[in-house]
């Protein structure tokens, strides 16, 4: 994990500079820019911290190996629907709802359900029919 927490690291450094450089050119006068651009920072150093903190308990991986090679890493990620359209169903159903929080309540009575049938269809999907498990 030495990439992602020095990658984190020379991030923050780079939102205490920015920050600085920020409140220096507005004197200051404009108070959220830096504050947002610090805590960005802060942010970064906490995330980078905890990488490194994980990264000296654990083995050295074979990505942070210069000898490693892409089929030190192989396994299995898990099965992954090739032929589902259940994820377009909710994320068009989820649109509605979110659509109807800018327009208006209505538009969310319309969509929760169509939300509860995407979502129940696609987890239910290998229960029965041609692909069923």
């Amino acid at each position: 994990m030495k990439v992602e927490y020095k990658f984190f690291v020379i991030l923050s450094a780079f939102f205490l500079i920015v920050g600085t450089v920020y409140g220096v050119t507005t004197e200051w006068d404009e108070p959220v820019g830096p504050v947002g651009l610090y805590l960005c920072m802060g942010l970064c150093l906490m995330i980078g911290g905890f990488l490194w903190w994980t990264g000296r308990k654990l083995d050295t991986r074979p990505e942070d190996r210069l000898d490693g090679e892409i089929s030190d890493v192989d396994g299995d990620y898990g099965f992954f629907s090739p032929h589902s359209y259940w994820p377009l169903a909710v994320a068009a159903s989820a649109a509605v709802v979110f659509l109807g929080l800018a327009i208006g309540w209505w538009m969310v009575f319309i969509g929760a359900p169509l939300v509860a049938l995407a979502a129940t269809g696609w987890v239910f999907e290998y229960f029965h029919g041609d692909h069923a498990i």
